[in-house]
């Protein structure tokens, strides 16, 4: 190691100085590299083994890297959907004393994929819509924070598949600024105008490339993140007014974020001189709802419309096995051992790099109203598991698995830290056929 080699980060990986930081990132014998699907970059971005674990390393400034590297620490603080920080490195030599630029070094985000990635072919239009919905959302929560992009776009994005929708998480946060008093609706207006410009400029760039469904507009495409989002932001934001005698608002307002996925840390009510309206204004507003009931009820970590999903599930098997007056808690617990973890470890263990667990589960719940539908019949979840394993997931490709080197070839290997985390012992107390 360089003797003006410095490394910042909040927890030192020995591993990060095996790493060849005198050699240009561009030329890392592939001994170091891991070949996964990124997305447009300005910067040399490459991804590496770090002590078992997969990491993204961009060559920047100092300066650059330094202020990228805090502004994802804010970011992470308040519990914005973004890459994972680990390291500066600064003071880079090459053998002959030169020097090389700074990198930022940050966690690869497991099952997580650039938008070109989460299509084999050609990008459908409902694909592409899920995608800007998902741009949208993060764009609003990134606001109500106080977090201004500047360089909104689907490149700079990471997306992960969330119950037939997607969840968008923040890749690149250089050009970002962060206002404690919040943003202006100018700036806001500002990295929505960027937004539209950019991902119409990305999907004619696939349309360019063959790689777009004939039909798809691509400015109609782009035009959904404006509308998406400001559809968003009313309902996060709006003041509302109704009579003293409609309380009932107040509640369907509440409701209605929270199918949104938002909960209201605190909200502004004010009655009118004579008493007869009364206007309330949500004041803090934080994502994911159903994540912290899920994760309050199971331990389960989750995206949100996953999370939704399951407590629909949980909610039914409290019904059906006649416990609805039993303690919440305990319910959950039972679903947890009967139910999820019976299937989870059913799935065979070459296909475990396929899908984050609580995504297999809520295809399977998918697959089996559609087997039931065709049947006309209920279908018994071990039956449909059965299916679904032989049907649709064998066939899948692994969205956790190494990608071929630049020439596009396919590597067959595992990222073995990319797996999900699951016990794997042979001891279950329950048989995954006698599922309920």
């Amino acid at each position: 190691m360089p003797d003006a080699l410095s490394i910042t980060a909040s927890s030192v990986d020995p591993g990060l100085l095996t790493l060849p930081w005198s050699t240009p990132l561009g030329e890392w014998p592939s001994s170091h590299i891991v070949f996964l699907p990124k997305g447009i970059s300005r910067h040399l971005v490459r991804f590496a083994n770090l002590s078992g674990r997969v990491v993204a390393i961009k060559e920047t400034t100092q300066a650059m890297a330094q202020r990228e590297y805090d502004m994802l620490g804010n970011l992470a603080r308040l519990d914005v959907p973004c890459v994972e920080r680990v390291a500066v490195i600064a003071g880079r030599t090459d053998a002959a004393g030169e020097p090389l630029p700074a990198a930022l070094v940050t966690a690869h985000l497991k099952f997580s994929l650039p938008y070109r990635a989460l299509f084999t072919q050609v990008l459908r239009p409902d694909t592409a819509t899920r995608l800007v919905d998902a741009l949208a959302l993060l764009l609003v929560r990134l606001h109500n924070v106080g977090f201004f992009w500047g360089d909104v776009s689907l490149s700079n994005t990471l997306f992960r598949r969330d119950a037939g929708a997607f969840a968008a998480y923040l890749v690149d946060a250089e050009t970002g600024e962060l206002h404690e008093s919040g943003l202006t609706p100018g700036q806001r207006a500002h990295d929505l105008d960027v937004a539209r410009t950019n991902i119409a400029g990305e999907i004619m760039d696939l349309e360019a490339g063959g790689r777009l469904e004939g039909g798809v507009d691509a400015i109609a495409i782009a035009d959904g993140i404006v509308s998406a989002y400001h559809s968003l932001w009313a309902a996060l934001t709006d003041e509302e007014t109704f009579r003293a005698d409609e309380a009932y608002r107040l509640t369907e307002r509440v409701q209605r974020l929270n199918d949104l996925g938002f909960d209201i840390g605190e909200m502004s009510i004010q009655a009118t001189a004579d008493g007869t309206r009364v206007s309330i204004q949500p004041k803090v507003v934080d994502a994911g709802h159903h994540q912290r009931r899920l994760l309050r009820l199971t331990g389960l970590d989750v995206e949100e419309n996953q999370a939704r999903r399951l407590l629909n599930d949980l909610d039914e098997f409290r019904v059906r096995i006649s416990r609805l007056g039993d303690d919440e808690e305990m319910v959950a617990h039972e679903w947890l051992t009967r139910v999820f973890e019976p299937v989870v470890k059913a799935i065979p263990w070459d296909l475990r790099s396929k899908l984050e667990p609580a995504e297999v589960f809520h295809q399977l719940l998918e697959h089996r109203w559609y087997l039931s539908q065709a049947k006309g019949k209920s279908v018994p979840l071990a039956e449909a598991l059965t299916s679904y394993i032989d049907n649709v997931l064998r066939h899948r490709r692994d969205e956790a698995t190494l990608m071929g080197p630049p020439t596009e070839t396919v590597s067959l290997s595992i990222i073995t830290s990319s797996n999900p985390v699951i016990d794997d012992d042979d001891d279950d107390d329950i048989d995954w056929r006698d599922l309920v």
